[in-house]
């Protein structure tokens, strides 16, 4: 939205400057997105004098000219044809810009005289296109600024133009008046009176309008319209077309310049037809489909169904609301015009500019809210322009429909503006400003002016109440304490896991990802998903179409596109939900990482290498110690399908409480999403890590065993194909609370073995708490290590 000052003054009796409007513009809503002040390019200009002006010894077009000025006489060399002794001109001294030719001026010699300075052209200080000579001003004394000239004697040369942003809650701001009633309501001016006009109609109207009823309907409420017989349509006032052109818009005729005036300045678009062009009268109904049409920007349309639209007995001739159409617009033959004011329903013009991908004005305007009661003294204040500047005899006004009644009330409850936005403002001054809004109070009721639509409710009292009365006056007060002493932690013992989670990943080297929760039915199929349960009903886009069963496809697809981007090593994790159903609460909180390529960047030294599963089971049960889980836990097998049958492990406490898994991912499932290289990954499930008995910020004394640990070696001759996890595990078995930990140091195959066979050597380290081992005690334990071992394995111990 653009206005200038000037226009802005005719609303407003005010004395603030630009910056102090613009700085209340901000500060009530109405954010000031430009200003454009043209007297602040000229401000260097000053006026002089030409005392002498000779011709030039070694150039026929040139002058050599003495000029008074606030810097004393100066000569400056002047080709114009105009400059001559005793006119009063626009002076550049040295050192000032030019912005018609972007010059700065300086001390030059043309053809060997010297010239201090420039006598300018209306062109070369861009006030307009004339450049036939320089500027002769009919007055202004030696040394006065240009600008300051301008200001007394034209001020629409230096009239500031301001460009607002609108937001949609706030359609009144549209007009120049609306910003005016703001401005005048924050204190930096009165409201001048508004603008009345009754026509009398010197005839009856030949031309008549009715509103079917599938247009009635969500259509159009009221529709005004008038003839205006005998006007004379051409080029509008001087003023009208400066005031337009000043904000950015062509003027095109009287008439039209009219209609562009009420738009902007009272945020009421109206149209005019030229009524010799109509054939019969007019009538408003919805569109069957397939209709073509011409706009008014000479562009060809096919309308949709359902659209509302105005016709005569030719066919379609305005889009309502919208765009005139071409056939029966205005131009300078037009002697006859039918004016229109209407309101419409801003859902319905809505959908009809978007589906004809349409902008216009008035679509802009309809589409957020005009004011309905505005409709009947709009067409009169429009017809009194028109009869103004082009002359005519109007007709009597004919109606169809009725204006909408939009009127309510709510309740002014002056402490709500303290419990609500925090800010002390008497009664008296609340009421004050919503009067000053044009709200009607009548005890504590306070109705709501037509021309705000974005007032709904008890609450938005309260924000005009303080968007007037400045929100930068909020001061910070603290809150207070539900309860003395320490507060509680305002995080849940789940959201501290998540954090502590997400920080330990980052500090192992990985990089956060955040991807969509929603991918596609291949992904999800391959990772237990793409079930009906998880499918969206509308998706917005095929690759997004059901919800995500884990949170490995959104990181191997990141994983995708970053290789193909050339970054062929990676380590990436997600901390977020997954879902195993449809229905509110079927999701589970995952961690996942995924590890690509190579550990790091090719050395000298040969120390970059491939990763393996090993490096993501130290990940995961670093992960897994930030967060609290128990230090015990088995290596099991049994992950789900996409993870590599022979190279994963499940972090369990035990065979149904998993808390982790970890591995290589299934080649199946790597070449499905196209990436390159070693893929290893882990999913971490923190809500099955068990919340320990005892809280608090005192981790307690270490546990420090004064009891000297044993340490065996067990050599087992078992099948080729057992896994040594297998073996460790029935090794733990036998003693948990003895045995602190199993490890594997050697694996020997072939030899005096035989075929088939293998030997597994595990260190096992046991730990006492209440007493020192005894050799009987070692014995004991070792012997059911190996009964263990042999009924898990079937293996033997080697000789």
């Amino acid at each position: 939205m653009k206005f200038t000052i000037s226009w802005l003054k005719d609303h407003l009796d005010t004395t603030a400057g630009v910056d102090e409007i613009c700085d209340a513009l901000t500060d009530l809503g109405l954010e000031v997105e430009g200003i454009e002040n043209p007297a602040a390019r000229l401000s260097e200009f000053t006026i002089g004098k030409v005392t002498s002006a000779e011709k030039h010894p070694d150039a026929d077009r040139l002058k050599v000219c003495q000029v008074q000025t606030d810097a004393g006489n100066l000569q400056i060399i002047c080709g114009a044809p105009n400059a001559r002794a005793g006119i009063t001109a626009v002076i550049a001294k040295p050192g000032v810009y030019v912005p018609g030719i972007d010059t700065t001026i300086g001390i030059g010699k043309i053809r060997g005289i010297e010239s201090h300075g420039m006598m300018c052209s209306e062109r070369e200080m861009e006030l307009s296109d004339e450049h036939d000579g320089i500027i002769e001003l009919p007055s202004g004394e030696v040394g006065e600024k240009f600008t300051d000239w301008l200001a007394e004697n034209d001020p629409t040369k230096v009239d500031p133009v301001i460009e607002i942003a609108i937001t949609p809650n706030r359609p009144d701001a549209l007009g120049v008046r609306g910003i005016a009633l703001d401005l005048a309501a924050r204190g930096l001016g009165t409201m001048k009176p508004a603008p009345e006009a009754e026509i009398k109609g010197a005839f009856p109207s030949p031309i008549t309008v009715t509103i079917e009823a599938d247009a009635a309907h969500h259509g159009c409420e009221i529709f005004a319209g008038r003839l205006i017989r005998g006007v004379k349509n051409g080029p509008g006032p001087e003023w009208l077309q400066t005031r337009l052109r000043a904000i950015g818009l062509r003027p095109i005729s009287a008439l039209v310049d009219i209609t562009n005036f009420f738009t902007y300045d009272r945020n009421r678009p109206l149209h005019v037809f030229d009524a010799g062009k109509i054939a019969g009268d007019l009538r408003l109904h919805r569109t069957k489909g397939g209709e073509a049409f011409t706009g008014l920007d000479e562009k060809d349309y096919i309308l949709g169904p359902g659209q509302v639209v105005i016709s005569d007995d030719n066919g379609v001739e305005s889009i309502g609301g919208i765009m005139g159409g071409m056939a029966t617009g205005c131009t300078d033959e037009t002697t006859d015009v039918f004016l229109e004011a209407a309101y419409w329903d801003h859902i319905q013009i809505a959908m009809t500019g978007r589906a004809l991908k349409i902008n216009s004005d008035a679509r802009y305007r309809n589409e957020r809210g005009i004011d309905p009661a505005f409709n009947m003294q709009a067409i009169d204040l429009a017809t009194q322009m028109i009869l103004d500047l082009c002359g005519g005899t109007p007709s009597e006004l004919i109606v169809a429909g009725r204006v909408p009644d939009v009127s309510r009330a709510y309740r002014l409850d002056p402490a709500r503006v303290q419990s609500l936005v925090g800010m002390d403002i008497p009664e008296a001054e609340q009421r004050k400003t919503l009067t000053a809004l044009g709200f009607r109070l009548e005890g504590d009721m306070a109705h709501v002016p037509t021309w705000r639509p974005d007032i709904q409710g008890e609450a938005d009292l309260v924000e005009e109440i303080a968007r007037i009365a400045s929100l930068t006056k909020l001061q910070g007060r603290p809150l207070k304490r539900v309860q003395p002493g320490v507060p509680k932690p305002i995080l849940s013992p789940m959201q501290k896991r998540a954090q502590i989670a997400r920080r330990c990943a980052a500090a192992l080297g990985y990089d956060e990802s955040v991807t969509y929760s929603f991918i596609d039915h291949a992904s999800a199929k391959l990772f237990g998903g793409g079930d009906d349960a998880t499918m969206l009903a509308n998706p917005i886009s095929s690759e997004m179409s059901h919800m995500r069963p884990a949170l490995l496809p959104g990181l191997m697809q990141a994983a995708a596109r970053n290789q193909a981007r050339g970054q062929m090593d990676q380590a990436l994790f997600e901390l977020g939900p997954a879902f195993h159903g449809g229905e509110p609460g079927e999701q589970h909180v995952l961690l996942s990482g995924l590890l690509i390529g190579r550990t790091g960047p090719k050395d000298v030294h040969g120390a970059a290498r491939t990763v393996d599963v090993f490096d993501v089971k130290a990940d995961a049960e670093a992960v897994l110690a930030a967060i609290g889980a128990p230090a015990k836990t088995q290596i099991l097998r049994g992950g789900r399908e996409w993870w590599h049958p022979g190279r994963h492990g499940r972090i369990c406490l035990g065979p149904k409480k998993m808390l982790a898994v970890f591995g290589e991912l299934h080649p199946r499932i790597v070449a499905a999403f196209g990436i390159k290289g070693p893929t290893m990954g882990f999913t971490i499930w923190p809500e099955e890590v068990p919340v320990p008995r005892k809280s608090g910020a005192n981790k307690g004394a270490p546990l420090l065993n004064d009891l000297q640990a044993v340490e065996r070696d067990f050599a087992f001759v078992v099948d080729a194909e057992v896994e040594a996890l297998t073996l460790v595990n029935a090794a733990i078995g036998a003693d948990k609370a003895l045995i602190e930990n199993v490890r594997v140091f050697d694996e020997f195959i072939g030899g005096p073995l035989g075929e088939g066979k293998k030997s597994l050597a595990i260190t096992v380290r046991l730990q006492p708490t209440e007493a020192t081992l005894k050799d009987a005690d070692i014995e004991a334990i070792s012997a059911r290590i190996i009964d263990q071992v042999s009924k898990a394995t079937g293996g033997v111990l080697r000789s």
